[in-house]
């Protein structure tokens, strides 16, 4: 039987459970083999193939190869993708997809708790609405996969979810429920409602690291004392005549902090400016995280310093303006110095209405020095490999789930575009709100 604590810092282990059931439920939706014949494959992992083909069977990719030399299933829907560009499904790193769904409309926003800035014992998949009419318009653009996070005005807001944007409810899409744990530094979560002699929570850096910092020195003595109470309950056990101890009274919020502060999983620590992403780190450091930098948009000047953390980078957005001091192309040319450098990135909308123009962050990084490689891997095979999911998604490899787009040019390109997308092997309606109105009112 597991202890208190092995079952809290387990949970992560759910996730995968979850993960091999929700693949092995929808894999059963695709019909027969499909095969995309004739077409460019941007396979990611081993380069381009011209008049390819790529068969997607039960769910997965079960061949990838030249036209010439690779076998269609007897009995396959062969598709004929002469002229179009085939590659896998893009992943965005950071959105508010489910959470939101107009602006203006408080009772369809759901994106973070303002009643107090510490509250990792939130979960993404509590809020997450399947039925968003954004989700269909961001899948239409080649967007399969996406980090769901809540908004950044908490230190610790709560835990991300991966989300597949496919599925008949919210349980099919929700591929990894507790994926990671924001930490947000950027200044956007200083207090600075009220009097100064009424502030609950921090309006300044410093006020925010020592909140933090005894949120979790208060976690380590709470796994410290239902340690201490299990050691104590089990020695009980073997003698009747000992008096078993009191059980310490359980703290969703302290819990929740658990798994981090033991490495089992990422926290992603966001910080724009360099004083900020440094004390961040520090205070990340001290207390032995493991975590993926966000944003830093403007930290170019350490990034031999961000280098050397040797870290995942998520980068975004990138039309952000540049500060007064810096150069024009300093935000546009970031991901290209932070890959030289050896750095991995992967990009983000932190959106949930324009997550769709995920693949022109990555073009326009490409125009300002990120090469066009790395620019793909950006928005695929990169984020598969920061989330844990490498061995499922981000390329067109065999054994891979069939996330698959098929495009009239180039992904990065906004003159591009997608004719088709699969979801685990089947062919999603391109539709969506818009295109329902366009067709309705187009005409008029």
């Amino acid at each position: 039987m597991k202890t208190h604590l092995e079952l809290v810092v387990s949970r992560g282990g759910r996730n995968l459970v979850f993960l091999v059931l929700f693949l092995a439920t929808l894999a059963a939706a695709q019909q027969r083999p499909v095969a995309l014949k004739g077409g460019k494959l941007l396979t990611i992992t081993h380069g381009t193939i011209n008049n390819g083909v790529l068969v997607m069977e039960n769910g997965k990719i079960t061949a990838v190869g030249n036209s010439n030399s690779t076998k269609v299933p007897a009995g396959a829907q062969v598709i004929d993708v002469t002229g179009m560009t085939v590659y896998p499904g893009l992943i965005d790193s950071e959105t508010h997809l489910g959470l939101t769904e107009i602006n203006a409309e408080p009772m369809t926003n759901d994106l973070v708790e303002m009643s107090d800035e510490i509250m990792p014992h939130m979960h993404v998949y509590d809020a997450f609405h399947a039925e968003s009419e954004l989700i269909p318009v961001t899948r239409m653009n080649g967007v399969t996969n996406a980090i769901v996070a809540p908004e950044s005005r908490d230190t610790l807001p709560g835990q991300d979810s991966f989300v597949q944007l496919a599925g008949r409810s919210a349980d099919e899409m929700l591929v990894v429920r507790d994926i990671a744990m924001p930490l947000n530094f950027t200044g956007d979560e200083r207090r600075n409602q009220g009097t100064f002699e009424k502030r609950k929570f921090p309006s300044t850096r410093m006020g925010m690291a020592a909140q933090l910092r005894q949120a979790f020195l208060d976690a380590q003595d709470y796994a410290e004392k239902w340690a201490d109470f299990e050691r104590k309950n089990s020695a009980a056990d073997k003698d009747e005549k000992a008096k078993k101890p009191e059980r310490p009274k359980r703290d969703l919020k302290l819990e929740a902090l658990l798994p981090y502060l033991q490495g089992k999983k990422p926290v992603v620590l966001a910080a724009e400016e360099a004083s900020d992403l440094e004390t961040a780190v520090h205070l990340a450091r001290e207390f032995s995280l493991r975590f993926v930098l966000n944003h830093i948009s403007y930290s170019q000047p350490i990034l031999e310093e961000v280098a050397s953390l040797k870290v995942p980078v998520i980068v975004g957005p990138i039309y952000q303006n540049p500060k007064p001091y810096e150069r024009y192309d300093a935000v546009y040319s970031l991901p290209g110095e932070l890959a030289k450098r050896g750095v991995k990135i992967a990009f983000a909308s932190f959106e949930a209405h324009n997550s769709r123009n995920l693949p022109y962050q990555a073009g326009f990084a490409s125009a300002f020095g990120l090469p066009y490689d790395e620019a793909l891997k950006a928005i695929t095979l990169n984020p598969a490999e920061i989330w844990g999911l490498a061995d499922k998604l981000g390329s067109l490899d065999v054994g891979k789930v069939a996330n698959v787009v098929v495009a009239n040019g180039d992904p990065l390109e906004v003159r591009t575009d997608v004719k088709q997308v699969f979801i685990i092997g089947e062919s999603i309606p391109m539709v969506s709100r818009q295109t329902r109105l366009r067709d309705q009112y187009g005409g008029k």
